[in-house]
């Protein structure tokens, strides 16, 4: 803590003015960003004040931002304070950027912004206005920022390495601020040396009884050694009485006992302040005018300044700790608060959000006009992309509501929100205030729905998808205004619950019965997702068929796009899954709308899993992973990595696959995700047999077979069916693999799954008798699956193999030959080894493909290379993956050397086209 002055020192905080001057020194070489994080009144601000000296003496740009209780319901107010300096350089954004930003910030009316792409629009303003002098950017009270601001914050935060930016934000403890993830800095209380030192600076001449006291009673913290002996001179007695209550309780009681001894205007001034959710001066005085009665002026702040209470700024009145601000705000009576906050409702008439917040601390009980106010308020909230301060709005709407049924419905709207933003305990608080007014049977479904839905169905055992479809089908019997769309978003979530944890054909056969009964269009996408994540077997033609059908018709949006290609993915049609999500993620990145994205690039990369497209696959499980924990999709966090183990296993890099197996295999095993499990169980297969251990991988792969094992999935095993049978070949297994295959060839007569019938061509190829395997050989490689190289390759190698084996070596050259080229050109390094190997069997030699750069790039290296080979530009790039352009110029400046190239036009000739992205 300081003495006073702006160049007083810090008592006992060294080590703290050390790091922090060296974050800020070091500003303009490279940014980061860093959490303050102690108790109230330890000192964090002091340490930022600190911090902005030290920038001010650098040449740094300084932006500050202070969260507040009362601004924590205004969207983006944070943000729009920090960046007010700078939102002139807006126009120097790209449209969609500058667009989404100032929506955000109410200043243009737009489509609703997502607030990844408002993030995205702060790193860049940010970085263009730091580029020629550094920026260090502070936030005081983070924990009291409003939501949005503190995600987008957070957002950024996670991307400044490459900048000239510094983030600092000072949090207390026990209270959630999203910014968990970043770099801590822990403050503790001052030793007993450097706490006596501040208490004797700032409080010398205390007889030694006192000053004992005071030094227990303070226990340290830099606050309380300056304001108790404040509060203790007053009233000439010992400090604070009981000291057995909370240390921050006792200062805000010494905070608020110096406010009775002001006169009655001050008061009343310092009361509305503590209230609003603002701090202009002007407002302050006019609504405080109307609270006191009489006339109020600015000079009746001057009292409150001369108690060390507030402090002036300009046009703003702000509390010099926001201990002051609390105490007196809960000192006052409730009748009091009311007041003000009616009076501050007619003093901010032209702020529509403020004011009805007023209006509804004013209101002593229902108020239906107000209500209506706030559930316009949620919509505005929406628009400008803050669901948080919508769920709020509908929240207090919903409370304010006089009719029981309208109320719930707002409550129950309030929880759809909250569960777009995986908020489970707020959900649960907003149902059950839903259930205390009585819901019709439409609104229990609604509540049905919204239970099921969090997490994808997979937190409430008690919603399984026989229940939904079962509810399902009497909403759409019942009738009424949205009864189908409810219908049908019931049966999703079972849909849903059926492919991620049920193992129980019959669940999903209900689920298509009512949906098949519900007049929806046969080809409609959300028909089509339910039927595909339901019966992929059983309805994987009908779906084939829906999705060409939808996919040819021009104007598919890119959540439509992204919904077919998870739904094709599914049902084993990969070029169409493929398709799907390559064409949907563009729009996705220039919309912000990250969730969506994630889960199309998870999409995509388990599609490439299963075809060895390592190129395109493994920045896209990367990325998918690093947004999936962004986004807070636990499921797809662990597809992401699952497929980025098979990835890695069919790469040659079995560490890798076995570690990235094991992180996927805890996701899944928790929340008992079968498609999780199934994948890792492909991961380790895959991996053993790389290695040439053929019994090892029959027994990973044929858990995935096997009904009572958790990794059983009735619709993925039907992928696997080339990795079973060739593990199977070569370990003494053909006739338990047969009987997999018998199995399967039953499902092939009821869906035309591209996937399961090139697994069943190879399978009746590799276990035939040699009577029948020519033949079969050929028909397989035959059947067009030129577009699934690795399929094809596989078959070739097999077949050279069998060549081989029939004492036919010059013929099993060609296959094998191709088989190898065709490894070599994928990466699979260990398929390629094996058709080396048959084919220096078979009399001839090939060249080991050598080592290149390309393989010592990082996924997130490889993804750069293959935009910047494609023609774009470090801006559109960062664009794309919502990184600054700063920091796609120091990614390429190492994926040069490890290329060896010099020139950003060699890249096409070395990374290839930009297929899929």
């Amino acid at each position: 803590m300081a003495v006073d002055g702006p160049d007083a020192r810090l008592y006992g905080r060294e080590r703290e003015s050390q790091h922090l001057a060296g974050l800020v020194a070091s500003a303009r070489s490279g940014g980061g960003a860093l959490v303050v994080r102690g108790e109230a009144g330890i000192g964090k601000s002091a340490l930022l004040r600190q911090a902005r000296l030290a920038a001010a003496g650098h040449g740094l740009l300084v932006l500050s931002a202070t969260g507040t209780e009362a601004e924590a319901r205004l969207p983006f107010a944070g943000l729009h304070q920090l960046l007010r300096p700078v939102l002139g350089r807006a126009d120097e954004l790209p449209d969609p950027q500058r667009d989404a930003v100032l929506t955000a910030f109410g200043m243009a009316r737009g489509a609703a912004p997502d607030v990844f792409l408002v993030a995205l629009a702060v790193l860049n303003l940010l970085g263009e206005a730091a580029a020629e002098t550094g920026a260090l950017l502070l936030v005081e009270d983070a924990h009291w920022l409003d939501p949005p601001s503190a995600d987008a914050l957070a957002f950024v935060a996670r991307r400044l390495d490459a900048d000239p930016i510094v983030l600092l934000a000072a949090a207390r403890d026990g209270y959630a601020d999203g910014f968990g993830a970043l770099d801590q800095l822990r403050v503790e209380r001052l030793d007993d040396a450097a706490a006596a030192a501040l208490l004797d600076a700032r409080a010398p001449g205390l007889p030694a009884g006192m000053r004992r006291r005071l030094l227990d009673e303070s226990a340290g913290n830099p606050l309380a050694l300056v304001e108790l002996p404040v509060a203790a001179r007053r009233f000439e007695h010992e400090p604070l009485e009981p000291a057995r209550r909370p240390l921050t309780a006792r200062l805000e009681e010494a905070f608020a006992a110096r406010v009775p001894g002001l006169p009655a205007a001050t008061q009343a001034l310092l009361l509305v302040a503590a209230v609003n959710d603002g701090d202009a001066l002007a407002e302050a005085v006019a609504a405080a005018a109307a609270v006191a009665g009489t006339a109020v002026t600015v000079d009746d702040v001057t009292p409150a300044v001369a108690a060390h209470l507030v402090d002036l700024d300009g046009t703003s009145i702000r509390f010099l700790h926001p201990l002051m601000r609390s105490a007196i705000r809960q000192r006052a009576p409730l009748a009091r608060r009311m007041a003000v906050h009616a009076a501050l409702a007619a003093v901010v008439g032209g702020h529509a959000d403020r004011r009805v917040w007023h209006r509804a601390g004013a209101c002593p009980g229902p108020d239906d006009d107000v209500a209506a106010e706030l559930e316009a308020a949620a919509r505005h909230a929406q628009d400008r992309g803050a669901m948080v301060i919508a769920v709020a709005a509908l929240h207090r709407s919903g409370q304010l509501t006089v009719d029981p049924a309208r109320s719930a419905a707002r409550l129950l709207r309030a929880a759809e929100l909250a569960v777009e933003l995986g908020r489970h305990d707020v959900v649960g608080g907003l149902l059950q205030e839903a259930e205390a007014r009585g819901l019709s049977f439409a609104q229990q479904a609604q509540r049905l729905w919204i239970v099921a839905s969090f997490g994808d169905g997979l937190r409430d055992q008690k919603t399984g998808p026989v229940v939904l479809a079962e509810v399902a089908a009497r909403v759409a019997a019942a009738g009424g205004p949205g009864a189908d769309r409810l219908a049908m978003r019931l049966l999703n979530s079972g849909a849903l619950r059926s492919f991620w944890s049920e193992a129980d054909p019959g669940a999903g056969r209900r689920v298509v019965a009512v949906t098949e009964a519900l007049p929806v269009a046969a080809d409609d996408p959300d028909r089509l997702a339910i039927l595909a994540f339901a019966a992929p077997v059983e309805r994987g033609s009908a779906v084939i068929d829906g999705l060409r059908g939808v996919a040819a018709r021009a104007g598919a949006d890119a959540q439509t796009l992204r919904l077919l290609g998870s739904a094709a993915v599914i049902i084993g049609d990969f070029d169409q899954a493929e398709a799907c999500c390559a064409a949907s993620i563009p729009e996705l990145r220039a919309q912000g709308r990250l969730g969506s994205l994630t889960r199309a690039l998870a999409a995509l990369a388990w599609c490439a899993a299963h075809q060895a497209g390592l190129g395109a696959g493994v920045p896209a499980a990367e990325e998918a992973a690093r947004l999936a924990l962004e986004t807070s999709q636990p499921l797809f966090f662990g597809i992401a990595r699952a497929s980025a183990a098979v990835l890695a296993a069919l790469g040659g890099h079995p560490d890798r696959a076995a570690a990235l197996a094991a992180e996927a295999e805890q996701r899944g095993v928790a929340a008992a995700v079968r498609p999780v499990l199934a994948t890792v169980q492909l991961a380790r297969g895959l991996n053993a047999l790389a290695e040439g251990r053929h019994a090892d991988a029959y027994g990973e792969l044929c858990r995935m077979h096997d009904p009572g094992d958790p990794s059983f999935h009735a619709g993925l095993r039907c992928f696997a069916l080339t990795d079973l049978v060739e593990a199977a070949a070569h370990s003494g297994h053909r006739d338990a693999a047969a009987q997999v295959v018998a199995e399967l060839e039953v499902a092939g007569r009821v869906t035309s799954s591209p996937a399961l019938h090139a697994g069943l061509r190879y399978a009746r190829a590799v276990l035939a008798d040699d009577a029948r395997a020519e033949a079969l050989f050929r028909e397989a490689l035959n059947a067009g699956t030129s577009r699934w190289p690795f399929s094809r390759a596989r078959t070739q190698l097999a077949y050279g193999q069998w060549l081989r084996r029939q004492r036919r070596p010059v013929e099993s050259r060609a296959p094998l030959r191709a088989a190898c080229t065709t490894f070599d050109a994928l990466g699979t390094a260990p398929w390629a080894e094996r058709a080396r190997q048959e084919l220096r069997a078979a009399g001839e030699t090939s060249r080991i493909r050598p080592a290149t750069g390309h393989d010592e790039l990082t996924p997130q290296e490889l993804q750069i290379a293959r935009l910047a080979a494609g023609g774009l530009t470090n801006r559109e790039i960062g664009q794309a993956l919502y990184l600054s352009h700063r920091t796609v110029s120091t990614h390429l400046h190492n994926i040069f050397p490890k290329l060896g190239i010099t020139a950003r036009a060699q890249l096409h000739a070395i990374v290839g086209d930009l297929k899929g992205w």
